[in-house]
């Protein structure tokens, strides 16, 4: 978790400001959304290859090396804005997409070693936590986005936002340092076995709410098929925000910053709340109703005549939908026993990461044509179907 949160910072920062940075380089709205989906795509590839190794090598390695690529692509964007350089880096150090303080397409392999380390009884409770821990170091981030709107006028306007990688490099080097600290540990025999009997007699998880599946694969299929129609409607805005929030107000990383760090405050706030909620409606029952509301938020949002408004629907949205990851991390990890649990967090991230590749050079496309609300509404049709299998997947007994 302390890694989470050195690494979180600079996600702050940048999914604040790197869309910004591009634009004050004269990239246009088209190369900005390809170069997101480029670096999606990478992160989908490197998903489904680290995913199934973590289970047999172990997750330290993995992230020890993520952060030594992170390390090298923040030290290439602080001395140079070549267009060519600064994609690569961009690309491989996934700036700007934020991810809570995730470890991008490594993130697979640290839940699976987190649900290792615990019962499963603790993982609603551990995964809650970890979100907003996460998420505490984005809004920090976000608050450091301010810095190149009050550094204008002092430097030109690209270098202004060049001290923000610095932010990455040494967020990178504490994540090292709180890596290699940490001891990949397993469940005592006792639970172990216990969980083992799990696997052999499915019968109801007390943690998940789930029953586990003595037949994984069709289980986690079927729900990657559930889960990329969410990943496509997040790729329609959320990488974007901070950009689409500047071309429909003309506001700069100050306003934008403070404003989006509140959103990720709030949004802490809301997943250890929904960690009590879902001791009253259950993790499906919570997921599902902080979703349904974070969806109507979303279809207000575009529709929004000023930005404070807009804004306040947005912090709303993004409390209500982040406040439920902890519970949809569990859920799906919950779906198999404990050997395929690496496996599980690869399905679900690549389900999740390879359609909401798309979603930039989409909603990219729509901002060349001043089309600013239809990525929304297309992000509310594509959510809310998701939304309805959801709770049907869960709602029905598996084999």
């Amino acid at each position: 978790m302390g890694a989470r949160v050195a690494r979180s910072v600079g996600q702050g920062a940048l999914v604040v400001d790197f869309a910004l940075y591009l634009h004050v380089l004269h990239w246009s709205a088209i190369r900005i959304g390809g170069l997101y989906t480029l670096s999606l795509l990478l992160g989908a590839l490197a998903t489904l290859i680290v995913g199934p190794l973590s289970d047999r090598f172990g997750a330290k390695c993995f992230l020890l090396g993520y952060e030594a690529v992170q390390m090298i692509a923040a030290g290439i964007a602080l001395s140079t804005a070549q267009p060519v350089w600064l994609a690569l880096a961009a690309i491989f150090g996934a700036f700007g997409r934020g991810a809570n303080g995730g470890a991008g397409p490594f993130a697979p392999a640290e839940q699976a070693w987190m649900s290792r380390s615990v019962s499963q009884l603790q993982w609603s409770r551990v995964f809650h936590l970890n979100t907003s821990v996460g998420l505490v170091g984005m809004a920090t981030g976000a608050l450091l986005a301010t810095i190149p709107g009050l550094l204008q006028g002092i430097l030109p306007g690209p270098e202004a936002y060049r001290s923000l990688f610095m932010v990455v490099l040494l967020g990178s080097i504490a994540c090292l340092f709180f890596l290699r600290q940490a001891k990949e540990v397993s469940l005592s025999s006792e639970e172990t076995d216990r969980e083992a009997g799990l696997v052999a007699e499915p019968e109801k998880s007390v943690a998940a709410g789930v029953e586990v599946s003595s037949t994984p694969g069709k289980i986690l299929l079927r729900f990657a098929a559930i889960n990329a129609l969410n990943g496509l409607g997040i790729g329609m805005v959320g990488p974007l925000m901070a950009y689409w929030f500047h071309l429909r107000f003309g506001v700069g990383p100050a306003a934008i910053g403070g404003a989006m760090s509140l959103a990720f405050f709030s949004a802490a706030v809301m997943s250890l709340l929904g960690l009590r909620l879902t001791k009253r409606f259950g993790m499906v029952g919570t997921v599902t109703r902080m979703r349904l509301l974070g969806l109507i938020l979303m279809l207000a949002l575009p529709f929004a005549p000023v930005f404070w408004l807009a804004m306040l629907l947005y912090i709303s949205r993004a409390a209500l939908n982040q406040g439920s990851t902890g519970s949809r991390q569990a859920l799906f990890l919950g779906l198999v026993g404990k050997e395929k649990r690496g496996l599980a967090a690869t399905v679900n991230s690549l389900s999740l990461q390879a359609p909401r590749a798309i979603g930039p050079s989409i909603a990219g496309l729509f901002f060349q044509a001043e089309m600013l609300i239809t990525p929304f509404l297309l992000a509310v049709a594509l959510q809310g179907a998701y939304l309805l299998l959801f709770r049907r997947f869960f709602s029905r007994p598996r084999q």
